[in-house]
């Protein structure tokens, strides 16, 4: 079953055509991220699967949901952890958790909310004392306490620290366990790497391309060997030669490639120095197909 079922979506501002022509599914227990640049359409495409705008054409079901029609309906079963969120700063993390426990039917249990983002430590503190990663981790929590069956998560670690945006990413993979669909937008390559099963690339209100991050990483062409040739020493007869600081680049079949310039380093006595396989990254794609999209 999809989580997420669109055709067609469209959504213009007057003369702005902000969502052309969108189609998309998104799958019931994944982590989708979807990636574009600021005015790509993406804040639109979401705020419509919310409910809080209604598209101007084309087919929306969210849970099964019509979201302009079953907004109601939907926002029970729905959360939502946008960049930043107002909470009372001089509430604790079990006040503010209780607090909005009591808008829900079936909220989930506040304790074991507590345990889920790890504030175990900080739920008699308040808010006001947090980190900001502990208040990003409330967030999440607040987001979670509905126990929503499907949660769009905003920019969910900009400003975060390396070690708070591993942990962060932790968390997220943590939703999975309990059975959650997660909608991801954010700017960070690296995260939607390493968070999402697929992804989308949204450019000038369209879609311009979508799968695995692993497979559109391969879209930008081959892995290169890449090596820096000790001063004094001839390169081995490969396709490409050294630049000015030494460095050697190539690409070809990556095992014989590999092989030849280890082969010639031993029979020389080289010492390779920074020798290393080069892999496209989704960053270098996502650059391009923005690059291609703006242009198009």
């Amino acid at each position: 079953m999809a989580a997420i079922t669109v055709e067609g979506l469209r959504k213009s501002y007057g003369a702005t055509n902000a969502v052309r022509g969108v189609d998309l599914e998104i799958a019931d227990g994944e982590v989708f991220a979807l990636l574009g640049p600021n005015g790509a359409g993406k804040t639109t495409t979401v705020e419509i699967f919310e409910g809080y705008r209604h598209a101007d054409a084309g087919t929306v079901r969210v849970l099964g949901l019509d979201p302009a029609r079953d907004a109601s309906a939907l926002r029970s079963r729905i959360g939502i952890v946008l960049q930043s969120t107002a909470v009372e700063q001089y509430l604790t993390v079990r006040e503010t958790l209780s607090m909005y426990a009591h808008y829900y039917e079936h909220p989930r249990s506040v304790d074991e909310l507590i345990e889920i983002v790890g504030l175990e430590e900080k739920r008699d503190s308040r808010v006001t004392k947090l980190s900001g990663g502990q208040q990003r981790r409330l967030d999440l929590a607040i987001g979670l306490v509905g126990d929503p069956e499907l949660l769009f998560l905003d920019e969910p670690t900009t400003g975060f620290d390396p070690s708070a945006r591993r942990e962060a990413w932790q968390m997220v993979r943590n939703l999975t366990a309990l059975g959650k669909t997660v909608l991801l937008t954010t700017h960070y390559m690296d995260e939607a790497q390493s968070l999402a099963g697929r992804v989308a690339v949204m450019v000038a209100g369209r879609i311009v391309a979508e799968g695995s991050p692993d497979v559109l990483a391969r879209r930008g062409g081959e892995a290169k060997v890449r090596f820096r040739v000790p001063e004094g020493v001839s390169p081995p007869a490969l396709s490409l030669s050294p630049s000015a600081d030494g460095r050697v680049e190539t690409s070809g079949d990556l095992a014989r490639t590999l092989y030849e310039v280890t082969t010639w380093a031993l029979a020389q006595h080289v010492n390779l120095e920074d020798l290393d396989v080069v892999r496209p990254s989704l960053e270098d794609v996502y650059l391009d197909l923005i690059r291609q999209g703006e242009t198009s």
